[in-house]
Protein backbone atom coordinates (compact mmCIF):
# COMPACT_ATOMS: atom_id res chain seq x y z
CA UNK A 1 0.00 0.00 0.00
CA UNK A 2 1.33 3.40 -1.20
CA UNK A 3 0.91 5.33 1.56
CA UNK A 4 1.70 9.40 2.12
CA UNK A 5 1.02 11.47 5.37
CA UNK A 6 -0.83 14.31 5.10
CA UNK A 7 1.11 17.85 6.81
CA UNK A 8 0.05 18.28 10.17
CA UNK A 9 -3.47 20.50 10.74
CA UNK A 10 -4.18 20.38 6.92
CA UNK A 11 -7.55 19.04 7.87
CA UNK A 12 -9.84 20.02 10.32
CA UNK A 13 -12.53 19.10 12.75
CA UNK A 14 -15.96 18.35 11.48
CA UNK A 15 -14.85 18.12 7.87
CA UNK A 16 -16.59 15.50 6.10
CA UNK A 17 -13.63 13.23 4.62
CA UNK A 18 -13.57 12.36 0.51
CA UNK A 19 -10.97 9.95 1.10
CA UNK A 20 -10.03 7.88 3.60
CA UNK A 21 -7.32 8.36 6.74
CA UNK A 22 -4.78 5.80 7.79
CA UNK A 23 -2.49 5.54 10.43
CA UNK A 24 1.25 4.80 9.77
CA UNK A 25 0.84 0.96 9.11
CA UNK A 26 -1.91 1.44 6.83
CA UNK A 27 -5.09 0.89 9.33
CA UNK A 28 -7.87 2.37 8.12
CA UNK A 29 -9.20 4.99 10.80
CA UNK A 30 -11.79 7.24 9.24
CA UNK A 31 -13.44 5.72 5.60
CA UNK A 32 -14.46 8.40 2.77
CA UNK A 33 -17.85 10.24 3.87
CA UNK A 34 -17.60 10.35 7.76
CA UNK A 35 -16.91 14.04 9.52
CA UNK A 36 -14.41 13.53 11.57
CA UNK A 37 -15.22 13.82 15.18
CA UNK A 38 -14.45 16.38 17.66
CA UNK A 39 -12.38 14.44 20.41
CA UNK A 40 -8.67 14.86 21.74
CA UNK A 41 -7.82 11.94 20.31
CA UNK A 42 -8.74 13.24 16.54
CA UNK A 43 -7.37 16.65 16.95
CA UNK A 44 -3.93 14.69 18.09
CA UNK A 45 -4.46 12.90 14.51
CA UNK A 46 -4.78 15.88 12.83
CA UNK A 47 -1.71 17.42 14.62
CA UNK A 48 0.89 15.08 13.86
CA UNK A 49 -0.89 14.82 9.77
CA UNK A 50 -3.03 11.51 9.10
CA UNK A 51 -1.58 9.06 6.34
CA UNK A 52 -3.48 8.65 2.88
CA UNK A 53 -3.39 6.30 -0.14
CA UNK A 54 -0.79 8.27 -2.78
CA UNK A 55 -3.49 8.38 -5.25
CA UNK A 56 -6.70 9.52 -3.15
CA UNK A 57 -3.72 12.50 -2.36
CA UNK A 58 -2.78 13.15 -5.94
CA UNK A 59 -6.25 13.37 -7.18
CA UNK A 60 -7.28 15.43 -4.38
CA UNK A 61 -4.89 17.83 -4.87
CA UNK A 62 -5.50 18.14 -8.38
CA UNK A 63 -9.55 18.67 -7.31
CA UNK A 64 -8.48 21.26 -4.95
CA UNK A 65 -6.13 23.33 -7.89
CA UNK A 66 -9.24 23.26 -10.21
CA UNK A 67 -11.66 24.47 -7.39
CA UNK A 68 -9.50 27.03 -6.65
CA UNK A 69 -9.03 27.80 -10.28
CA UNK A 70 -13.03 28.32 -10.93
CA UNK A 71 -13.10 30.15 -7.16
CA UNK A 72 -10.51 33.07 -8.22
CA UNK A 73 -12.21 33.59 -11.57
CA UNK A 74 -14.99 34.13 -9.66
CA UNK A 75 -13.97 36.30 -7.59
CA UNK A 76 -14.31 34.32 -4.38
CA UNK A 77 -12.28 36.25 -1.21
CA UNK A 78 -9.37 35.41 0.29
CA UNK A 79 -10.37 33.53 3.46
CA UNK A 80 -13.30 31.68 1.10
CA UNK A 81 -10.01 29.99 -0.88
CA UNK A 82 -8.16 29.89 2.42
CA UNK A 83 -11.30 27.33 3.77
CA UNK A 84 -11.93 25.45 0.48
CA UNK A 85 -11.98 21.94 0.12
CA UNK A 86 -12.54 19.78 -2.88
CA UNK A 87 -14.76 17.44 -3.59
CA UNK A 88 -14.36 14.48 -5.68
CA UNK A 89 -14.60 10.41 -6.70
CA UNK A 90 -11.37 9.05 -7.07
CA UNK A 91 -11.34 7.63 -10.61
CA UNK A 92 -8.78 4.70 -9.99
CA UNK A 93 -10.81 1.78 -10.04
CA UNK A 94 -11.07 -0.15 -6.76
CA UNK A 95 -9.99 -4.27 -7.09
CA UNK A 96 -12.63 -6.41 -6.06
CA UNK A 97 -11.26 -8.99 -3.47
CA UNK A 98 -10.47 -12.48 -5.03
CA UNK A 99 -10.98 -13.31 -1.31
CA UNK A 100 -12.83 -12.33 1.97
CA UNK A 101 -9.50 -10.92 3.57
CA UNK A 102 -9.33 -6.85 2.50
CA UNK A 103 -13.71 -7.16 2.87
CA UNK A 104 -12.36 -8.21 6.80
CA UNK A 105 -10.02 -5.46 7.57
CA UNK A 106 -13.04 -2.80 6.25
CA UNK A 107 -15.33 -4.84 8.41
CA UNK A 108 -13.63 -4.52 11.66
CA UNK A 109 -12.61 -0.64 11.24
CA UNK A 110 -16.05 -0.23 10.86
CA UNK A 111 -16.61 -2.07 13.96
CA UNK A 112 -13.92 -0.11 16.06
CA UNK A 113 -15.74 3.13 14.23
CA UNK A 114 -19.43 1.81 15.47
CA UNK A 115 -17.93 0.90 19.29
CA UNK A 116 -16.15 4.38 19.44
CA UNK A 117 -19.61 6.44 18.53
CA UNK A 118 -21.42 4.04 20.75
CA UNK A 119 -19.79 3.59 23.93
CA UNK A 120 -18.69 7.99 23.78
CA UNK A 121 -22.04 8.73 24.94
CA UNK A 122 -24.40 6.14 27.04
CA UNK A 123 -27.10 8.45 27.95
CA UNK A 124 -28.27 9.11 23.76
CA UNK A 125 -31.38 7.62 23.11
CA UNK A 126 -31.65 4.20 22.34
CA UNK A 127 -27.86 3.18 23.76
CA UNK A 128 -28.85 0.40 24.80
CA UNK A 129 -30.21 -0.67 21.23
CA UNK A 130 -27.19 0.40 19.48
CA UNK A 131 -24.77 -1.94 22.19
CA UNK A 132 -26.73 -5.24 21.41
CA UNK A 133 -26.47 -4.69 17.55
CA UNK A 134 -22.92 -4.08 18.08
CA UNK A 135 -22.54 -6.97 20.51
CA UNK A 136 -24.46 -9.04 17.76
CA UNK A 137 -22.02 -7.80 14.92
CA UNK A 138 -18.97 -8.60 17.12
CA UNK A 139 -20.10 -11.95 17.84
CA UNK A 140 -21.20 -13.06 14.09
CA UNK A 141 -17.56 -12.01 12.95
CA UNK A 142 -16.11 -13.47 16.13
CA UNK A 143 -18.78 -17.07 14.84
CA UNK A 144 -17.75 -17.04 11.37
CA UNK A 145 -14.20 -16.54 12.00
CA UNK A 146 -12.90 -16.95 15.09
CA UNK A 147 -8.68 -17.23 14.44
CA UNK A 148 -9.07 -14.04 11.47
CA UNK A 149 -11.18 -11.64 14.03
CA UNK A 150 -8.62 -12.85 17.12
CA UNK A 151 -5.52 -12.17 14.28
CA UNK A 152 -7.33 -8.45 13.51
CA UNK A 153 -7.36 -7.83 17.05
CA UNK A 154 -4.18 -8.57 18.35
CA UNK A 155 -2.23 -7.16 15.92
CA UNK A 156 -4.43 -3.81 15.85
CA UNK A 157 -3.77 -3.18 19.53
CA UNK A 158 -0.04 -3.62 19.24
CA UNK A 159 -0.17 -0.54 16.78
CA UNK A 160 -0.90 2.73 17.84
CA UNK A 161 -2.58 3.78 20.96
CA UNK A 162 -5.18 6.22 19.02
CA UNK A 163 -8.63 4.99 19.62
CA UNK A 164 -7.57 2.99 22.88
CA UNK A 165 -10.80 1.99 24.90
CA UNK A 166 -13.21 1.30 21.65
CA UNK A 167 -9.90 -1.14 20.47
CA UNK A 168 -9.77 -2.34 24.10
CA UNK A 169 -13.21 -3.12 24.48
CA UNK A 170 -13.33 -5.57 21.25
CA UNK A 171 -10.28 -7.07 21.57
CA UNK A 172 -12.20 -7.97 25.72
CA UNK A 173 -14.81 -8.72 24.11
CA UNK A 174 -12.99 -11.00 22.12
CA UNK A 175 -11.34 -12.61 24.62
CA UNK A 176 -13.77 -13.25 27.28
CA UNK A 177 -16.35 -14.74 24.35
CA UNK A 178 -13.77 -17.21 23.46
CA UNK A 179 -12.84 -18.27 27.33
CA UNK A 180 -16.30 -18.50 28.07
CA UNK A 181 -16.89 -21.17 25.16
CA UNK A 182 -13.95 -23.07 26.39
CA UNK A 183 -15.20 -22.97 29.83
CA UNK A 184 -18.77 -24.16 27.66
CA UNK A 185 -21.22 -21.49 28.77
CA UNK A 186 -24.55 -21.19 27.49
CA UNK A 187 -25.01 -18.47 25.10
CA UNK A 188 -27.12 -16.13 27.47
CA UNK A 189 -24.26 -16.08 30.12
CA UNK A 190 -21.58 -15.43 27.26
CA UNK A 191 -23.69 -12.58 26.14
CA UNK A 192 -23.56 -10.98 29.59
CA UNK A 193 -20.17 -11.06 30.28
CA UNK A 194 -19.69 -9.89 26.27
CA UNK A 195 -21.83 -6.71 27.20
CA UNK A 196 -19.76 -6.03 30.73
CA UNK A 197 -16.48 -6.50 28.60
CA UNK A 198 -18.23 -3.73 26.07
CA UNK A 199 -18.99 -1.32 29.01
CA UNK A 200 -16.67 -1.98 31.50
CA UNK A 201 -15.19 1.75 31.02
CA UNK A 202 -18.35 3.36 30.27
CA UNK A 203 -17.88 7.30 31.27
CA UNK A 204 -14.02 6.76 31.35
CA UNK A 205 -13.00 6.00 27.48
CA UNK A 206 -12.40 9.33 27.21
CA UNK A 207 -10.41 9.68 30.13
CA UNK A 208 -8.40 6.71 28.83
CA UNK A 209 -7.65 7.86 25.54
CA UNK A 210 -6.07 10.43 26.86
CA UNK A 211 -3.81 8.63 29.47
CA UNK A 212 -2.63 6.55 26.88
CA UNK A 213 -1.82 9.48 24.32
CA UNK A 214 0.04 11.16 27.09
CA UNK A 215 3.72 11.25 26.66
CA UNK A 216 4.81 10.45 30.50
CA UNK A 217 3.77 7.62 32.52
CA UNK A 218 0.16 8.64 34.75
CA UNK A 219 0.93 10.33 37.99
CA UNK A 220 -1.08 10.15 41.01
CA UNK A 221 -3.60 12.69 40.21
CA UNK A 222 -4.37 10.99 37.11
CA UNK A 223 -4.79 7.62 39.04
CA UNK A 224 -7.21 9.06 41.43
CA UNK A 225 -9.24 10.16 38.46
CA UNK A 226 -9.53 6.60 37.05
CA UNK A 227 -9.91 4.92 40.60
CA UNK A 228 -13.51 4.09 41.01
CA UNK A 229 -14.25 3.33 37.62
CA UNK A 230 -15.66 0.35 37.60
CA UNK A 231 -18.43 1.84 40.27
CA UNK A 232 -19.47 4.99 38.11
CA UNK A 233 -19.62 2.84 35.10
CA UNK A 234 -22.24 0.31 36.80
CA UNK A 235 -24.00 3.42 38.29
CA UNK A 236 -24.46 4.61 34.83
CA UNK A 237 -25.68 1.56 33.54
CA UNK A 238 -28.08 1.10 36.15
CA UNK A 239 -29.47 5.00 35.68
CA UNK A 240 -30.42 4.31 32.11
CA UNK A 241 -32.28 1.40 32.72
CA UNK A 242 -30.22 -1.93 33.09
CA UNK A 243 -31.38 -4.25 35.46
CA UNK A 244 -29.05 -7.73 35.21
CA UNK A 245 -27.31 -7.75 37.80
CA UNK A 246 -24.87 -10.17 36.83
CA UNK A 247 -23.64 -7.74 34.34
CA UNK A 248 -23.51 -4.44 36.67
CA UNK A 249 -21.79 -6.91 39.11
CA UNK A 250 -19.03 -8.06 36.35
CA UNK A 251 -19.05 -4.26 35.36
CA UNK A 252 -18.54 -2.90 38.99
CA UNK A 253 -16.44 -5.49 40.16
CA UNK A 254 -13.53 -5.81 37.04
CA UNK A 255 -11.11 -4.11 38.89
CA UNK A 256 -11.54 -5.80 42.30
CA UNK A 257 -12.17 -9.11 41.90
CA UNK A 258 -9.28 -10.90 43.79
CA UNK A 259 -7.64 -13.89 43.24
CA UNK A 260 -8.52 -17.62 43.79
CA UNK A 261 -10.94 -20.18 43.04
CA UNK A 262 -13.86 -19.97 40.27
CA UNK A 263 -16.02 -22.45 42.20
CA UNK A 264 -18.22 -20.66 45.06
CA UNK A 265 -18.42 -17.01 43.10
CA UNK A 266 -21.68 -15.85 42.14
CA UNK A 267 -22.19 -15.48 38.25
CA UNK A 268 -21.60 -11.85 38.51
CA UNK A 269 -18.23 -12.13 40.38
CA UNK A 270 -17.32 -15.12 38.31
CA UNK A 271 -18.26 -12.91 35.22
CA UNK A 272 -16.06 -9.79 37.07
CA UNK A 273 -12.96 -12.33 37.67
CA UNK A 274 -12.83 -13.02 33.88
CA UNK A 275 -13.10 -9.81 32.65
CA UNK A 276 -10.66 -8.57 35.13
CA UNK A 277 -7.95 -10.97 33.55
CA UNK A 278 -9.19 -10.29 29.74
CA UNK A 279 -8.32 -6.57 30.85
CA UNK A 280 -5.18 -7.20 31.90
CA UNK A 281 -4.01 -9.20 29.56
CA UNK A 282 -5.50 -6.66 26.45
CA UNK A 283 -3.73 -3.51 28.46
CA UNK A 284 -0.46 -5.26 28.49
CA UNK A 285 -0.90 -5.76 24.08
CA UNK A 286 -1.18 -2.10 23.94
CA UNK A 287 0.84 0.70 23.83
CA UNK A 288 1.14 4.01 25.12
CA UNK A 289 2.72 7.27 24.23
CA UNK A 290 4.73 6.38 27.47
CA UNK A 291 5.49 2.52 26.77
CA UNK A 292 5.76 0.07 24.31
CA UNK A 293 3.68 -2.79 24.49
CA UNK A 294 4.61 -6.12 25.61
CA UNK A 295 4.67 -9.39 24.08
CA UNK A 296 1.83 -11.94 23.73
CA UNK A 297 3.82 -14.54 26.20
CA UNK A 298 4.77 -11.26 28.20
CA UNK A 299 0.95 -11.12 28.59
CA UNK A 300 0.28 -14.22 29.09
CA UNK A 301 2.82 -14.38 32.08
CA UNK A 302 0.71 -11.57 33.81
CA UNK A 303 -2.79 -13.19 33.83
CA UNK A 304 -1.18 -16.78 34.35
CA UNK A 305 -0.33 -16.08 37.30
CA UNK A 306 -2.86 -13.96 40.03
CA UNK A 307 -1.82 -11.06 42.21
CA UNK A 308 0.06 -13.85 44.70
CA UNK A 309 1.98 -14.77 41.94
CA UNK A 310 0.18 -18.07 42.05
CA UNK A 311 -1.24 -19.80 38.82
CA UNK A 312 -4.34 -18.20 38.28
CA UNK A 313 -7.79 -20.77 37.24
CA UNK A 314 -8.91 -17.68 35.20
CA UNK A 315 -6.00 -16.65 33.55
CA UNK A 316 -5.18 -20.15 32.94
CA UNK A 317 -8.97 -20.04 31.20
CA UNK A 318 -7.91 -17.58 29.20
CA UNK A 319 -4.86 -18.66 27.25
CA UNK A 320 -5.92 -22.61 26.55
CA UNK A 321 -8.89 -20.53 24.75
CA UNK A 322 -6.48 -18.44 22.77
CA UNK A 323 -3.00 -19.91 23.07
CA UNK A 324 -0.20 -18.21 25.31
CA UNK A 325 0.88 -17.36 20.73
CA UNK A 326 -2.48 -16.26 20.02
CA UNK A 327 -3.35 -15.17 16.16
CA UNK A 328 -1.79 -11.56 15.31
CA UNK A 329 0.99 -12.13 18.12
CA UNK A 330 4.39 -12.04 16.59
CA UNK A 331 6.78 -15.16 17.05
CA UNK A 332 10.58 -15.94 15.82
CA UNK A 333 11.01 -19.87 14.88
CA UNK A 334 14.01 -21.94 15.47
CA UNK A 335 15.08 -21.66 11.89
CA UNK A 336 16.05 -18.00 12.45
CA UNK A 337 12.71 -16.64 10.61
CA UNK A 338 9.90 -14.74 12.30
CA UNK A 339 6.61 -14.04 11.28
CA UNK A 340 2.92 -13.61 12.37
CA UNK A 341 0.21 -16.32 14.45
CA UNK A 342 -2.44 -17.28 12.17
CA UNK A 343 -4.11 -20.19 13.80
CA UNK A 344 -4.29 -21.54 17.17
CA UNK A 345 -3.16 -25.13 17.51
CA UNK A 346 -3.94 -28.45 19.45
CA UNK A 347 -1.93 -27.26 22.05
CA UNK A 348 -1.35 -23.63 23.45
CA UNK A 349 2.47 -23.56 22.44
CA UNK A 350 1.99 -24.73 18.77
CA UNK A 351 0.26 -22.71 16.36
CA UNK A 352 0.58 -22.23 12.79
CA UNK A 353 2.74 -19.78 11.57
CA UNK A 354 3.14 -17.17 8.50
CA UNK A 355 6.77 -17.41 8.44
CA UNK A 356 7.79 -13.36 6.96
CA UNK A 357 11.17 -12.75 7.53
CA UNK A 358 14.31 -14.67 6.87
CA UNK A 359 16.78 -15.96 9.16
CA UNK A 360 18.74 -13.06 7.81
CA UNK A 361 15.95 -10.26 8.66
CA UNK A 362 15.01 -10.01 5.05
CA UNK A 363 11.52 -10.13 3.72
CA UNK A 364 10.49 -13.30 2.54
CA UNK A 365 8.60 -12.78 -0.92
CA UNK A 366 5.25 -14.16 0.43
CA UNK A 367 4.30 -15.84 3.62
CA UNK A 368 5.74 -19.32 4.13
CA UNK A 369 3.09 -21.66 6.48
CA UNK A 370 5.14 -23.15 9.30
CA UNK A 371 3.79 -25.85 11.62
CA UNK A 372 5.43 -25.28 14.90
CA UNK A 373 5.10 -28.60 16.00
CA UNK A 374 8.06 -29.74 14.20
CA UNK A 375 11.37 -29.02 15.92
CA UNK A 376 12.91 -27.45 13.28
CA UNK A 377 10.20 -24.66 12.97
CA UNK A 378 9.09 -24.55 16.98
CA UNK A 379 8.65 -21.13 18.26
CA UNK A 380 12.07 -19.80 20.39
CA UNK A 381 10.48 -16.45 21.53
CA UNK A 382 7.63 -14.14 21.59
CA UNK A 383 8.06 -10.45 20.02
CA UNK A 384 6.61 -7.38 21.32
CA UNK A 385 5.26 -5.34 17.65
CA UNK A 386 8.62 -3.21 17.49
CA UNK A 387 10.86 -5.86 17.42
CA UNK A 388 10.00 -7.26 14.29
CA UNK A 389 11.02 -4.74 11.33
CA UNK A 390 8.13 -4.98 8.91
CA UNK A 391 5.23 -3.29 7.92
CA UNK A 392 2.59 -5.99 8.03
CA UNK A 393 -0.14 -5.80 5.73
CA UNK A 394 -3.29 -7.62 7.48
CA UNK A 395 -4.84 -7.27 3.92
CA UNK A 396 -1.94 -9.99 2.91
CA UNK A 397 -1.91 -12.35 5.61
CA UNK A 398 -5.97 -12.52 5.83
CA UNK A 399 -5.86 -14.29 2.46
CA UNK A 400 -3.92 -16.88 4.04
CA UNK A 401 -6.94 -18.01 6.06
Amino acid sequence: MDLVQLPPNSLRVGQVLTFSLRDAAGHLLFASGHALPDTPQVRDLLARGPFVQAHETREYQRALAHKLDTMMLQGASMSALANATAEYKPTRPMPMPQQTAPAHTAIWADLQWHAQQVLRDPRRPEFLLRLTELLDKVLARLTQQPDASLAMLVHDAGQEPLQYSARHALLSLALVEMTTRQLGWGEGRRRTLGLAALTMNLDSGAQQDQHAMRPESLGDAQREQLAGHGDRAAATLLAIGVDDEDWLTAVRLHHDAGPGPLAGRSDGELMARLLRRADVYGARLSPRRSRRPLSAAQAARAVYLDELQQPDEAGAALIKAIGLYPPGSLVRLANGEEGMVLKRGHSANAPLVASLLGRSGTPLTSPVLRDTRLQAQAITASLAPHEIRLRINMDTMLKLY
